[in-house]
């Protein structure tokens, strides 16, 4: 087998000006397609290729970059691009937050907060991941049922890097002509890419379905299509998050397009504990004593869920006049519970004298026996262990 023979000198110099040469002409095409985004990306290509030939360019490209990141102002550059509209109903195809807002901090497991806290880092020490030859996750996707956090958590994220959250409505993307709505899809990705922003598309099962699905038509399917390309080429100095509370029903292809899944979960016992004790904390501080018996007795409720219950027993209050204590322990779902959770839940009320003995018997249908019972096998319980 014959051995290449090494270049010389001449033709090492002809090829890195040929290589020169493509990068100027790569560049110039970029730079007239008048994409901010893309001119940086290209930008960056170029200072990753230049690493081993050229240290010193590759760090000036590098700094280049990381200048304009900082120096960037993202409500200024969202505030002169006009958001795109629906060309059938004028409707804007948008909604943006500019300042996201929270009423209540997000409670989330660990796992999920590290991811969280990982992809607004990335973004505020860019410079570090550049220098690394790195870039920022341009995608995520959340999934998990609604209620629990999904939606805020991309607002939290937006809000933590203190750029606007920009949100897909897909009612106003859908149009009754034929084409339109992959057309309007591409304005708005379009648009997002070239403003410094987070974009969420909520409910995006409605337009990533399996290709598969035989009950779908060739518009939604084309769909998938057009998400598959503007994925691939989402760039880095913007982050997508999308949003569904039925991931099977997504196209398998979608799942290998985001950089970062992230799965959120019905809330255990101590995650309700911590969400009540902010809600109540915030609002009604004089109720915390029933944030034990709440934690345990709405384990497997979202937090959304658990939300509408206290709003509705603060109305129910108001109207009614029974007292705020009256329609918060008619939040516990006895109906859904075991005989050994409302027994549980009884030796609670009783053991922390926070109803009397015939309105825990009335609330849980537990005897006072039984509670006593309960009660008296715990302590039998502690004194042995």
């Amino acid at each position: 087998m014959e051995r290449a023979q090494p270049r010389s000198p001449k033709e090492d110099v002809q090829q890195a000006i040929q290589e020169l040469k493509d990068d100027f002409v790569g560049l110039a095409k970029t730079a007239l397609s008048e994409r901010p985004q893309d001119i940086q990306a290209f930008i960056h290509r170029i200072a990753k290729r230049r690493r081993t030939t050229d240290d010193n360019l590759s760090r000036t490209l590098i700094e280049l970059l990381r200048n304009n990141t900082t120096k960037s102002h993202p409500l200024r550059r969202v505030s002169e691009a006009a958001i795109p509209t629906n060309a059938d109903t004028r409707v804007d195809l948008l909604r943006v937050e500019e300042h996201p807002h929270l009423p209540l901090e997000p409670v989330y497991d660990l796992d999920v907060w590290e991811i969280l806290s990982r992809l607004v880092m990335e973004r505020k020490r860019i410079g570090d991941l550049l220098n690394a030859g790195l870039e920022p996750t341009r995608t995520a996707l959340f999934t998990g049922p609604p209620g629990v956090g999904k939606t805020l958590g991309a607002r939290w994220v937006a809000r933590e890097l203190g750029v606007p959250l920009m949100i897909l409505d897909l009612s106003t993307v859908m149009s009754s002509y034929l084409g339109r709505t992959g057309s309007n899809l591409r304005h708005v990705l379009d648009h997002a890419k070239s403003v410094d922003c987070v974009l969420l598309i909520d409910e995006f099962d409605a337009i990533a379905k399996r290709r598969d699905d035989s009950a779908e038509i060739g518009e939604l399917k084309r769909l998938v299509t057009v998400l598959l390309q503007q994925l691939d080429d989402w760039p880095s100095t913007g982050l997508l998050i999308a949003a569904t509370n039925h991931s099977e029903l997504l196209d398998p292809a979608i799942w290998r397009r985001f950089e970062q899944p992230v799965k959120f979960n019905i809330p255990t016992k101590k995650g309700i504990h911590a969400y009540l004790e902010k809600l109540f904390n915030d609002i009604e501080p004089d109720m915390s004593k029933w944030i034990d018996v709440l934690s345990v007795s709405l384990v497997g409720h979202s937090y959304n869920d658990i939300e509408r219950e206290f709003n509705l027993a603060r109305r129910s209050a108001v109207l009614n006049g029974k007292g705020l204590e009256h329609y918060i322990s008619c939040m516990i779902p006895v109906d859904d519970l075991s005989k050994c959770e409302r027994t549980n839940i009884a030796a609670i009320l009783t053991e922390n004298d926070m109803l009397a003995k015939n309105k825990v018997r009335e609330l849980t249908g537990v005897s006072y026996s039984a509670m006593r019972s309960h009660l008296s096998s715990d302590e039998n319980t502690d004194s042995r262990t």
